[in-house]
């Protein structure tokens, strides 16, 4: 199926080969640059490179001149899900596929008192695909959701010690869902092939701040808002006798997000940074699909979630080794939101572990960052649920390896 965009050619461009993948709590993404990857997202209180805008944005006023970043996270996650069929245990693993969120700062000091800067990144994100002829193929066989972020913002230093800052975001959300239904018109036909697409553009704010009463200590504290998704887009169900096709359109609140975090340098060389990030997914109730006309008989498609709020615990140590190497080590701990009475295959996940190690080398005014994060699932169990077309199910083997690479550059 071709799917209509009701947005302009040129996003498209940016985001066809960015396609992200959510591995964050549900499908949340916190991978904002190489160097947050490293300290395992702790960089709340830091908030001392163009990233800021991603973990707090009051950070910036640390920031002299005009500085620049861009970078990538490569993802490859993998998942092995076994289901029980009537003819026995059967274990599918998922797609293999490389989505590779991207991130782009610039920040402007304008005065002693006031900066201005310039995100765009992705903040949520959902790739899993398994071959369309598995056993979990009635709930899905594939999910994408891709998200780009652009977000400006303001920030003024109060004094030496407190910066405060806000912002706006605009949210470019890319949905494309894909599922078999058995064929009740043809009993023992082949299945047919239920596609789902649209895209829409929600509105949010932000606001930071960052206290320092030392220079061995300092606070902070961000913000981001829910963001309303009303998308509009395309479905269609195809068959060998060809396809049925209509209008669809849904909406979908995204979280709102906290994050805390505080850093202390015990040493001249060393900071160490703990903090927490709290993910507001109870706005994320359901999911639903109105259909216009109506799709054998589907007028709408309704998928309970009930997602819970979820915390995420976040360590990081970096180490200035000399004037040009810097390096870094993380781990972060992070809730599973939805409950195993609404488990789908569009996310199979449960809490996770993630181990990072990043270095940092700088070469006049450029910067250099580099991490690598292993990420490891627990196994999970499900129960069945037929009318959704799951069935009893176990999650095992889930990880991840992620890959950050960030440039930065001082004006």
């Amino acid at each position: 199926m071709s799917c209509s965009r009701r947005y302009g050619p040129w996003i498209l461009v940016i985001l066809l080969p960015l396609a992200a993948t959510g591995y964050g709590a549900g499908f949340a993404l916190y991978e904002g640059s190489a160097r947050g990857n490293a300290l395992g997202g702790a960089l709340t209180a830091q908030a001392d490179d163009p990233s800021a805008l991603f973990y707090n944005p009051a950070g910036i006023t640390q920031l002299e001149g005009k500085q620049f970043m861009a970078g990538l996270t490569f993802i490859a996650p993998s998942t092995e899900v076994t289901v029980l069929t009537p003819a026995g245990e059967v274990a599918t693993e998922t797609e293999a596929n490389l989505w590779t969120p991207p991130h782009l700062y610039g920040t402007w000091q304008m005065n002693d008192r006031l900066w201005l800067g310039l995100g765009m990144y992705s903040r949520f994100g959902l790739g899993t695909e398994f071959d369309e002829n598995w056993p979990g193929r009635y709930n899905s066989y594939k999910a994408f959701i891709q998200t780009l972020s652009f977000n400006p913002n303001v920030a003024f230093k109060v004094n030496d010690n407190l910066s405060l800052a806000a912002g706006v975001s605009a949210m470019w959300f890319d949905l494309d869902l894909r599922r078999k239904l058995q064929n009740t018109t043809l009993p023992g036909g082949p299945d047919l092939d239920f596609k789902l697409c649209g895209d829409s553009i929600g509105y949010g704010l932000n606001a930071g701040a960052r206290f320092a009463p030392t220079k061995k200590l300092a606070f902070g504290v961000a913000y981001q808002s829910e963001v309303k998704q009303e998308v509009e887009g395309d479905a269609s169900v195809g068959s060998p006798l060809g396809a049925k096709k209509g209008d669809a359109e849904g909406d979908v609140t995204l979280p709102d997000m906290v994050f805390l975090g505080m850093a202390v340098k015990p040493l001249d060389k060393l900071t160490v940074e703990v903090g927490a990030a709290r993910t507001g997914w109870s706005s994320y109730d359901q999911l639903a699909i109105d259909l216009d006309p109506t799709l054998l008989g589907l007028p709408s498609i309704v998928s309970p979630k009930q997602w819970e709020d979820v915390w995420r615990y976040q360590l990081g140590a970096e180490y200035a080794l000399t004037e040009v190497w810097t390096l870094r080590a993380g781990y972060t701990y992070d809730e599973e939101p939805g409950p195993s009475s609404t488990a789908d295959y569009l996310v199979p996940a449960n809490d996770r572990n993630l181990y990072s190690v990043g270095v940092g080398y700088q070469w006049k005014g450029w910067q250099l960052d580099l991490s690598y994060t292993y990420l490891d699932i627990r196994d999970r169990h499900i129960p069945a649920r037929l009318e959704a077309g799951v069935l009893e199910s176990d999650f095992e083997c889930g990880d991840a390896h992620l890959v950050g690479v960030s440039v930065s550059r001082t004006l």
